[in-house]
């Protein structure tokens, strides 16, 4: 029959057309692998992505040098000049060194206050130019150890731009460019590893850094950690001496909500109160007769601050501002962020068994407080 000469070609294809299918469903949908975020790239994909990042960015990337007198305890005291007279002494200056990026295309650059404290003298070295700019202080910040410094160029230059440091997860990919040790331009990758670390590196308290296993050494100070897509999501900061392979970094979230302040007012204007408080636990609230054991108990206030002036003293408990309940010590912190210098604030505070309600103007904090 002639039909029977088409029984082993369509069996040929029905054949293939199985396979196709079991192939189809095997690398479909259900066996998909998770989906990468937007800023990442796996493991292995992309041999180019990392050496493409620098070759962008690193131009932007600056190395800061600084001067700044040696502390010297015997110079100009009255006290040594008495039993040795005014011999001459040669003031002494010792040498650092430091990192930044610029965020604007005419000269601004971001680095730590750290970098540039109590220095004389600042250049910066500047990829494609022969000699090193000297540059002035924009603004700088204590607390968050945050610098802009400002160069005059004869031409733009190439910048970064701050990304997002909320969106990165533990584990994705950052990318470190800076000077450590002298070396200029030095890239180290690694993951980030943490998120919102507390340390303490001598008299400076960081509240939430980002943490990573990119290597950071001194000189890298100030200089940018990369998320994939090029954008810095932290000032490197700070290196763990008591740990291999753990650096800090300032996040970028954290520089965004304040940078304009630093580059228009050369400063973070923060308002006070002038108390320092504690928790109120069950103990002390039996013992103030306080209902409840909540609010804020005054331990000490700051002579000439708004607290004082406002008649507030130790053994206070505050426990409202402006209508804002204050439950525990951060609560204070947090109702004090919000409010306006050269504003009026309603306290209420709980004093002698009883609530009593003090106003008081809203001060700057000072400078070193």
């Amino acid at each position: 029959m002639p039909w029977r000469r088409w029984i082993a070609p369509i069996a040929l294809l029905a054949f293939l057309a199985g396979i196709f299918f079991t192939a189809g469903c095997y690398y479909g949908s259900s066996s998909k692998a998770p989906a990468l975020a937007d800023n990442q790239v796996a493991p292995g994909v992309g041999p180019n992505a990392i050496a493409n990042i620098v070759e962008q960015a690193s131009p932007a990337v600056v190395k800061i040098d600084t001067v700044a007198p040696k502390f010297d305890p015997f110079f100009n005291n009255p006290f040594f000049r008495q039993f040795f007279g005014d011999m001459p002494r040669v003031q002494e200056y010792q040498e650092g060194l430091g990192s930044g990026f610029f965020i604007t295309d005419d000269g601004y650059i971001l680095t730590n206050e750290h970098v540039i404290d109590g220095a004389s003298q600042i250049t910066v070295t500047v990829t494609g130019f022969s000699q090193p700019f000297k540059a002035r202080v924009v603004g700088s910040d204590y607390d968050l150890d945050l610098a802009v410094l400002k160069i005059d160029l004869p031409k733009k230059v190439p910048y970064l731009k701050l990304g997002d440091s909320n969106k990165m997860r533990v584990g994705d990919w950052v990318i470190a460019i800076g000077n450590p040790y002298g070396l200029d331009h030095t890239v180290t990758v690694g993951v980030l590893s943490a998120k919102g670390r507390p340390i303490d590196i001598g008299n400076r308290h960081y509240k939430n850094l980002l943490q990573t296993d990119a290597a950071i050494n001194p000189g890298n100070s100030g200089g940018p950690l990369l998320n994939l897509n090029g954008e810095v999501i932290g000032i490197n900061t700070a290196v763990n001496a008591q740990a291999q392979g753990i650096g800090f970094a300032i996040p970028s979230d954290t520089v965004k909500s304040v940078l304009n302040e630093l580059m228009t007012k050369g400063k973070i204007v923060r308002p006070w109160l002038g108390v320092q408080v504690g928790p109120v636990d069950q103990n002390v609230a039996q013992y103030l007769g306080l209902p409840k054991a909540e609010g804020a108990l005054v331990l000490g206030v700051v002579p000439g601050s708004p607290a004082e002036k406002a008649g507030i003293t130790r053994g206070d408990v505050i426990l409202e501002i402006n209508g804002q309940k204050v439950a525990t010590p951060d609560d204070l912190v947090a109702a004090v962020k919000n409010l306006k210098v050269g504003a009026q604030a309603d306290v209420s505070l709980w004093r002698g068994g009883k609530i009593v309600r003090v106003q008081l103007k809203v001060t700057e904090k000072p400078a070193g407080m």
